[in-house]
C-alpha cells in the first residue's frame, strides 16, 4: 500500500495514540541546533504532532506530508505551520530556504531515498542540520514482537533502510553524518510507534494503538495478528511473558536518531 493511501486510511484516530513524545520532542529539539529566527522543515509531518511540538518551543516551521487526510488533521490545529502537500522527493518550495529539516519515522516510507536526500538537500540552507528519527533492521531483529508476529516483523524489517544504506545516500546527496544517538523505549513513551508497548504488552490489544502503526495497518495478517495476540494473553497471563521479552534483551537501542549536516 503506498505511504500516502495507508496513512489516508488510518489517519482518522491517529492522534488519540500517536502524541508528540516529550522526550523525543526535546531531543529532535536540542539536535536541530535551532536558532533564533530560523525556518525548519518537518518532512513526513503526518497530522503534525512532533511539527506542533517544536513550534511551541518557539521554532518557525513548514510541514510536508502526502496524506491529505493526515493535513486536514494537522491543519485543523491551533499552530502557526505552514503546512504542503509533498513528498521527501518533491518538496514543493524554492531553494535554500530551510536552516533544518526533521523526519521522523518516515523514511521507510519514502519512494526513493538518495533522491529524497537530494531534494532535502536543495531546500536547506548551507551547513543545515537535519534530524532522522529512524529503526535499523538490526535494531528491529531485537524487537520481541517478532516472536509473536513475524511475518509482520519481517515485512516491516523488509521496508527497513539499513545505517549504511541511510549514511551512504545522505553522503551521495552532499550531507555529512553529525552524530549517531541509539533510543531505549521509555516506560512512560506518549508515542505509540510500533514498539511502544516493549514495557507494556498489553498496550498491543488496543485496536486503536494497532491501527495507528503502519505495520500492523498495512503489513499484518488478521489470522496472525489474532493468534499472536492470544499467544501474548497467555504468556502474560502465565507470567512466561518476562521469559520471552528477556531473550530480546540486547544494546542495540530500539530506535536511532542520525544528525546529519549539509556540505554542499
Amino acid at each position: 500500500m503506498d505511504g500516502d493511501i495507508l496513512y489516508d486510511n488510518i489517519g482518522k484516530g491517529y492522534n488519540s495514540t500517536r502524541q508528540a513524545d516529550p522526550y523525543l520532542a526535546e531531543r529532535l529539539y536540542d539536535l536541530l541546533l535551532p536558532q533564533k529566527g530560523a525556518l525548519y522543515i518537518d518532512i513526513g509531518c503526518g497530522t503534525g504532532n512532533y511539527t506542533t511540538a517544536l513550534t511551541s518551543k518557539g521554532l518557525a516551521f513548514y510541514g510536508i506530508e502526502p496524506s491529505e487526510e493526515m493535513l486536514k488533521i494537522a491543519r485543523s490545529g491551533k499552530n502557526d505551520v505552514k503546512w504542503f502537500i509533498g513528498t521527501a522527493e518533491n518538496i514543493p518550495t524554492e531553494d535554500a530556504l530551510f536552516d533544518g529539516a526533521i523526519a521522523t519515522l518516515t523514511i521507510h516510507h519514502w519512494a526513493d531515498l538518495v533522491k529524497a536526500f537530494h531534494e532535502i538537500n536543495r531546500v536547506l540552507k548551507p551547513e543545515a542540520t537535519l534530524v532522522l528519527f529512524t529503526a535499523t533492521p538490526s535494531q528491529m531483529r531485537g524487537y520481541w514482537l517478532n516472536h509473536y508476529f513475524p511475518v509482520m516483523l519481517e515485512r516491516s524489517i523488509a521496508q527497513m533502510p539499513s545505517l549504511e544504506v541511510v549514511v551512504n545516500a545522505l553522503i551521495d546527496a552532499g550531507f555529512m553524518i553529525s552524530n549517531t544517538e541509539k533510543y531505549f523505549i521509555a516506560p512512560d513513551l506518549q508515542d505509540h510507534f510500533l514498539y511502544s508497548g516493549k514495557h507494556d504488552p498489553e498496550l498491543y490489544f488496543d485496536p486503536r494503538i494497532r491501527k495507528g502503526i503502519s505495520s500492523f495497518s498495512a503489513l499484518a495478517n488478521l489470522e496472525e495478528v489474532k493468534r499472536g495476540l492470544d499467544d501474548l494473553r497467555k504468556d502474560i497471563d502465565s507470567g512466561w511473558f518476562s521469559n520471552i521479552k528477556a531473550r530480546y534483551a540486547n544494546e542495540n537501542g530500539d530506535y536511532l536518531f542520525i544528525v546529519a549536516t549539509k556540505t554542499k
